[in-house]
């Protein structure tokens, strides 16, 4: 089966062909960073209005990439959520419009499934069973995965998401949007040492997390420093060396607890933060000592991407679940209501 993939539940574009004897034959991605800069975060009516300009010519793009024709597409997957809802509407949209223009099924996906799923598009993918640290922008969990559709959480963030907590800190320290790529960089210049920051909830048993009181820690110590005018370039490199190390140390014991809790040998780290260098070697660190080893996607399918959605939207359409006639845009959905794959049904959110 071909299927196009599409991706716009925030501020990226993607479009991506997957198919299942193949693999995948193209992607690609606009980013509107950029725009969303100048404003220091999201604007999502915005969002929804470059979505709209940019889908159908990156769907033309990834099918000249690919060599194929649209009468080539045998089934369409797009984002439904969670995201925001102006940019899911549109890339529904056009995925209803062109599977009933080809007459082939669309699929409305999880977001956060796709991300789950981006390691097996690598050469190297997991065995089932495994652990997901699910790790992004709006996001912090840990999933037991047993199969496509078969979740169970073990553990998420109370509050604040590690990729908000990020974000949040570089708006701190007068860095530019997107934030978290930005703190980490200016992280490689810190001194290691020069503050301690708590690790959140790693005091206690069990595996949420919290990050809203790191960033309020975070903001005391920027505030404390500017008071003593002591807040210049070499200090704040210290500061997000601090901060980034307390979330991946959190994240670290988090991951070796729900290894040994589920007794599983493979760990998936996947989601925007996943991209992270020091939470990749730390993660493989301790996967080491306990004989596990980690898996996550090329940098490049770590963010939002159609590849993720095409992947994981062929594993469903091939069992023959598929949207009704009625559009899906899910705003926030709990992704252990999925059916599994083998259940030959809707995705439950439409007749």
């Amino acid at each position: 089966m071909l299927t196009l993939g599409i991706e716009t539940s925030c501020d990226e574009t993607g479009v991506a062909l997957f198919d299942d004897q193949q693999g995948l034959l193209a992607h690609a991605l606009f980013s509107q960073i950029d725009m969303h800069a100048d404003y220091g975060g999201v604007v999502p009516e915005l969002a929804s209005r470059d979505h709209v300009r940019k889908l159908l010519p990156l769907c033309e793009q990834v099918l000249a990439q690919a060599g194929r024709q649209r009468s080539d597409i045998e089934g369409i997957a797009y984002t439904a959520g969670p995201g925001l809802v102006g940019a899911l509407m549109v890339g529904g949209s056009v995925a209803h419009a062109l599977g009933y223009a080809l007459g082939v099924p669309v699929l409305g996906v999880h977001h956060m499934e796709g991300h789950l799923l981006a390691p097996m598009l690598e050469d190297n993918p997991p065995a089932f069973p495994f652990v997901a640290l699910l790790v992004s922008g709006g996001h912090t969990q840990l999933v037991r995965v047993d199969g496509i559709g078969e979740y169970q959480l073990l553990g998420e963030s109370v509050d604040d998401a590690a990729g908000e907590a990020f974000d949040k800190t570089a708006k701190m320290l007068g860095l530019d949007y997107p934030g978290g790529p930005r703190v980490a960089a200016l992280a490689e210049q810190g001194r290691a040492g020069q503050y301690r920051f708590p690790r959140p909830m790693t005091d206690r048993p069990g595996l949420d997390f919290s990050f809203s009181g790191l960033k309020t820690f975070t903001l005391n110590t920027v505030n404390d420093a500017a008071d003593k005018g002591q807040l210049d370039d070499q200090v704040r490199a210290d500061i997000a060396l601090a901060f980034e190390a307390a979330v991946v140390d959190t994240l670290v014991i988090k991951c070796r607890r729900a290894l040994e809790h589920t007794g599983c040998k493979r760990l998936v780290m996947a989601g925007g933060v996943s991209a992270n260098k020091r939470l990749r070697a730390a993660l493989e660190a301790m996967a080491g000592k306990l004989g596990s080893t980690v898996f996550y996607a090329r940098p490049e399918f770590c963010t939002d991407n159609g590849a993720m959605i095409a992947y994981a939207g062929a594993q469903r359409l091939k069992h023959g679940q598929r949207d009704g006639e009625r559009i899906v845009a899910v705003p926030r959905w709990p992704m252990n209501t999925l059916p599994p794959v083998a259940e030959p049904r809707s995705n439950g959110l439409v007749d």
